[in-house]
């Protein structure tokens, strides 16, 4: 099953496109591509630049409660990296889990290091969930209409998730009983400085918030931000579902939906999810420097930091 999900999630994000692709045919996608200019790019650097500091600096608490070293000089570029390998590679993680691996190489802990990643992006989706939540709830219109083509996914979603729990948890019991408490005490590490975390997810959701009606407006949307807001924020609560190619897919089937139930337009929605879609892939490209930047430093990084000890991490990694 753990083997199966990645695909299972990159044919569910494919499926989604081509019904959209199906019923609105190419217009829409065209039509975003023309919206997007170089002032648009620009905006969307600099909000990336912000909402990438405060992920950033999200993780950075919640890897010093675990008691890892992370300087918010060395996270920035190390999250910029992820987020394009995100955006880039098809199962949508492999970018946390290459920060999360290159931190633990150079903490000196690889497990704590990937359990500081989880918790940080555990923690960091709570604040959009919970906002998207309630807003759902006050649009009882575009609830009625999202309903059912959400809520079949989030059904899957959470037998796959409990099903890997229950496998996880018969594997601590069979192998390292310890590990299991080990996670619950470092989350109650993380939950005691809880109002950071939920600061910085705030002033992050405020930023992806921004990009999107920057996205709305560019792409032709004249509501008042009264009646965009409240599309958007679901919008940006869909994306935390676990079936998306890059952030694509459920996004835009959505916003369609919502849109058209709101009255402005199914047409409208797709566009503006994929104008969206193509500020966050430019507000984090980046990362592709940071990456470039990685791995011409990799060699003389690997001869320096050889007497510590890192190829029998590597071993232990793998």
């Amino acid at each position: 099953m753990k083997r199966l999900w990645p695909w299972l999630r990159l044919l569910i994000g494919l499926g989604i496109l081509a019904v959209l692709l199906w019923w609105h045919s190419t217009d829409a996608f065209v039509a975003a591509l023309k919206a997007v200019d170089a002032g648009a790019v620009v905006i969307a650097l600099a909000i990336g630049l912000l909402t990438t500091v405060l992920s950033a600096a999200r993780w950075c608490v919640v890897a010093r409660r675990l008691g890892l070293p992370l300087t918010l000089a060395g996270a920035v570029p190390d999250y910029y990296r992820a987020q394009f390998l995100n955006a880039v590679l098809p199962a949508g993680i492999l970018g946390d889990v290459h920060r999360a691996v290159s931190h633990g190489h150079r903490s000196g802990d690889v497990a704590r290091g990937v359990r500081a990643v989880v918790l940080e992006r555990v923690t960091g989706q709570v604040v959009p969930i919970a906002v998207g939540v309630i807003v759902l709830f006050t649009q009882p219109a575009v609830l009625s209409a999202v309903a059912p083509a959400v809520t079949p996914s989030l059904v899957g979603i959470a037998v796959v998730l409990s099903v890997l729990l229950v496998l996880a948890r018969r594997r601590h019991r069979a192998g390292r009983p310890g590990t299991a408490a080990t996670v619950l005490a470092e989350t109650r590490a993380v939950l005691d400085v809880w109002p950071a975390i939920a600061a910085l997810s705030v002033a992050a959701l405020a930023g992806h918030l921004a990009l999107f009606i920057v996205a709305a407006r560019l792409a032709g949307a004249t509501a008042p931000l009264a009646t965009l807001a409240p599309l958007l924020l679901l919008a940006l609560l869909v994306m935390v579902l676990p079936v998306n190619v890059g952030g694509w897919g459920p996004r835009e089937a959505v916003l369609a939906i919502a849109f058209g139930a709101a009255g402005l337009g199914s047409a409208q929605g797709l566009t503006v999810s994929v104008v969206y879609g193509v500020l966050t892939f430019v507000a984090c490209l980046p990362g592709a420097a940071a990456l470039l930047l990685k791995r011409r430093e990799a060699v003389p990084e690997g001869r320096d930091q050889a007497p510590q000890g890192v190829p029998a991490l590597a071993g232990v990694g793998q």
